[in-house]
């Protein structure tokens, strides 16, 4: 007989966990406790680095007057920062076995994302995006190695969805390379082109075949990137407000500008979290239009915070644009954030007409302040504010209707 002190065996699959190579193979969707791991928070964290710069380059744009040259940039930087976090968060919560390889290629792909961040202001400044594609091809490839190391891994469907996904993934990456060598007026047309083909690989791939991405792990994932972003946009407005400060002194000018600023930002977090979207995510086609969609809300929130920026400068007499274009810079890209995140979350749970229009009326009214000139940032940070006190209002007085509905209902 074994006594009580010795500790039983390893079961095969446990001492299996424990060794440093092993096959990269699907993990289940209905797996209980999965959350985002350490290596995934690592990640997110290295993006702001790349994210931090994309929005610099934009409050400079801005406030020297190319706003339409900078929004562009802006556009097509932020589709490649976005679209390399998407195709490893889906990847890792679909495969992610934590093995040293998996955590050596991920670490590669940091890496490229740091490359590429190094290369954000020649793209803005200069229009030559050797060092982003440099990035982008040092992290494609270390993609396409973790979809060969699946397809090796498997067989059958799940094999053929794999190999379609390295070859899908390196024939783009050849394409993006045009960015390099064609004609500065060919580039915005090669992005589109490119853009479009990117989006329709993972449809393709996963046509006979869907991976097993976990529905509160990619929630959790998109979460967890909606506050860094917020987060930047904070540190960046709170930074612009010190830098106005210093060289001002004007503090009367920059409050409504602050106080605005910090009312955008407490809602965006508000709006986003106030529902629990995982439930939705029961399909590939509800994922992808639901992940893809969330180009609108990375960008237009880190946009804000780049907006913001713009506000302070114009305020202190640094930027060379009009009060109207300085608001305009704030007020845009939230009601921007206000629509997609209502078209990709709320929607989903508000009943009736009234709840269905709050976010939709907000985003109206947030540009319309627009045009209250040094007031226009702490107005719509008010409009901001009281939509989500309207919000909790309706929710709070729909849940007690229910609730006495339920008690007066006949017992049978």
């Amino acid at each position: 007989m074994t006594s009580s002190s010795t500790p039983a065996p390893d079961p095969p699959r446990a001492s299996e966990n424990h060794r440093p190579l092993r096959r990269l193979t699907a993990r289940g969707r209905g797996e209980a406790h999965r959350t985002a791991t350490p290596l995934e928070l690592f990640f997110d964290l290295c993006f702001v680095v790349a994210i931090a710069q994309a929005g610099i380059q934009l409050v400079h744009s801005v406030a020297e007057g190319h706003a339409g040259e900078g929004i562009l940039s802006y556009a097509m930087v932020f589709f490649a920062i976005w679209w390399a976090w998407m195709n490893f968060t889906w990847f890792a919560s679909a495969y992610d076995n934590d093995d040293v390889l998996y955590r050596v290629v991920t670490l590669l792909q940091i890496a490229g994302v740091l490359v590429l961040a190094a290369g954000v202001s020649r793209a803005f400044e200069d229009h030559e995006y050797q060092a982003v594609v440099l990035g982008y091809v040092i992290m494609r490839l270390a993609l396409v190695a973790q979809w060969l190391r699946v397809a090796r891994s498997t067989d059958g469907a799940e094999r053929t969805m794999a190999l379609r996904y390295a070859a899908g993934v390196l024939l783009c990456q050849i394409g993006w390379v045009g960015l390099v060598v064609l004609p500065e007026e060919a580039r915005a047309w090669l992005f589109l082109v490119m853009a479009i083909l990117e989006l329709c690989v993972p449809p393709y791939a996963e046509k006979d075949h869907p991976t097993s991405w976990h529905p509160r792990h990619i929630a959790e994932r998109y979460g967890l990137f909606t506050i860094i972003v917020l987060g930047e946009t904070i540190a960046a407005a709170t930074v612009a407000v010190k830098a106005g400060i210093d060289e001002s002194d004007e503090l009367g000018d920059l409050l409504p500008i602050a106080v605005g600023g910090l009312l955008i930002i407490f809602a965006a977090w508000w709006i986003y979290f106030v529902v629990p979207i995982h439930g939705h995510l029961r399909s590939n086609r509800q994922a992808f239009l639901w992940g893809y969609g969330h180009y609108v809300v990375f960008a237009s929130a880190a946009a804000i915070g780049a907006g913001l920026e713009v506000a302070v400068e114009q305020a202190v007499g640094k930027a060379h644009i009009s009060t109207l274009a300085a608001s305009a810079a704030v007020t845009l890209p939230t009601a921007l954030y206000l629509l997609s995140v209502w078209a990709l979350h709320s929607r989903h749970f508000k009943f009736g007409i009234t709840q269905q229009l709050v976010l939709p009326t907000t985003a109206l009214l947030v540009i319309c302040c627009t045009f209250l000139g040094e007031w226009a940032v702490l107005a719509a940070g008010l409009v901001s504010a009281l939509a989500v006190a309207t919000g909790t209002t309706l929710t709070a007085r729909m849940t007690s209707r229910e609730n006495r509905r339920r008690v007066n209902a006949p017992v049978t």
